[in-house]
């Protein structure tokens, strides 16, 4: 099993430093999305004293050409502060800080979804959407390997897995437990964890979430994941299908009500969304995963709990179908419904945006709709 030689330091040694005090100063650790679309970025900066709201955050900045965000005759970028958590690796008074990547000109950079989907969300906030999104994540060692996993074979066929417990089908849960309490301590709505099927696979819920927090909670989630997959010497991978073959991909599958499908009766708009979705397919798809669609065509093979990416399907507990509806929103005719074509690389910001768009703001076709400010 391949770990990483950082992972090998002395965490004693290191305890005696943080437990210096550092009197009224603040460590802010700025994080940031970078050109891929799916890798995040930090770095510290130190404070005169605790910030108590975001307005209380300066803007920074970074150089852009060393994250493939700019090139190196004008690197220049501009880190706008979004969202603020408690640090669980510093601890109080310390924070996190989820920024947004503006370019020189002061326009979002490209791998900025953020801006938009906060516009999107601000035209319909009378409407209280909300969201869930179920993040699976495949825990490897730094050669790639899924942990626990043989060097030279494969564990045991998929079956016992899934919610398993014991040191012959849990692959890993130090790290799940850590990641989840630090979650907690941060502020980050997670809302629950699990095994799942394949071996050395994890998930973690964060909802429910209104408007734009869904994607900041879940990007901060991702980073205290990599975080702490980090102190602990291996890699949390999002790829959507990590191992080819009978073999589990990863999802990131999305549940979404607003305040009518959640009260009686609400069954109705639920379906009338789901009918909205099905004529805009191929829309959704392109907006599911950070290369257009092509990580997910890996992923979405109408095998293995996942619908075909070709065709949209719907239907009442029925996992291998593009929407599902929990049998007990069918039977208490209100609720939620869930997305399972979202890839487990995705942005959360511009599924969120698009689900908006669609269900909410009605539009139509492959494109999306340009609003005047």
């Amino acid at each position: 099993m391949a770990t990483s030689e950082s992972a090998s330091l002395s965490k004693a040694v290191k305890q005696q430093y943080m437990d210096l005090p550092q009197g009224d100063k603040v460590q802010a650790m700025y994080i940031w999305i970078d050109g891929t679309g799916e890798g995040l970025r930090c770095k510290t900066r130190t404070l005169d004293n605790e910030p108590k709201t975001i307005d209380d955050l300066p803007e920074w900045n970074f150089d852009g050409s060393s994250t493939y965000q700019s090139e190196g005759s004008n690197s220049d970028m501009y880190l706008i502060p979004a969202a603020m958590f408690r640090d669980p690796f510093r601890k109080d008074p310390n924070k996190l800080v989820l920024c947004q990547v503006l370019k020189y000109n002061r326009k979002p950079a490209e791998t900025n979804l953020r801006l938009m989907c906060k516009k999107i969300m601000e035209m319909v906030e009378n409407q209280v959407p909300w969201f869930g999104m179920e993040q699976e994540y495949t825990i490897l060692g730094t050669d790639g390997h899924p942990f626990g996993w043989p060097s030279n074979g494969f564990p045991g066929p998929q079956g016992p897995y899934y919610c398993g417990v014991g040191a012959d089908k849990a692959y890993g849960r130090d790290i799940v437990e850590a990641h989840y309490r630090a979650c907690l301590y941060a502020g980050v709505q997670i809302c629950g964890t699990n095994a799942e099927v394949m071996p050395a696979q994890w998930e973690f819920q964060v909802g429910p979430c209104e408007g734009i927090n869904m994607g900041d909670h879940l990007w901060a989630a991702r980073f205290i994941l990599h975080r702490v997959c980090e102190d602990f010497g291996v890699v949390a991978s999002f790829d959507p299908k990590p191992i080819p073959g009978n073999w589990n991909g990863a999802g990131c599958h999305t549940n979404f009500s607003t305040k009518e499908m959640r009260e009686d009766g609400g069954l109705r708009a639920i379906e009338e969304s789901i009918e909205k979705l099905g004529k805009r397919h191929r829309y959704h798809i392109c907006a599911y995963d950070p290369k257009g669609g092509l990580d997910n065509a890996r992923r979405l093979t109408g095998h293995h709990e996942t619908s075909n990416i070709h065709e949209f399907s719907a239907g009442v507990a029925n996992r291998g179908a593009s929407i599902r509806i929990p049998r007990s929103v069918g039977q208490d005719k209100k609720g939620y419904f869930e997305d399972r074509r979202p890839s487990a690389n995705c942005d959360p910001y511009a599924v969120t945006e698009a689900m908006i768009r669609t269900c909410l703001l009605s539009e139509e076709g492959e494109e999306p709709t340009e609003y005047s400010k």
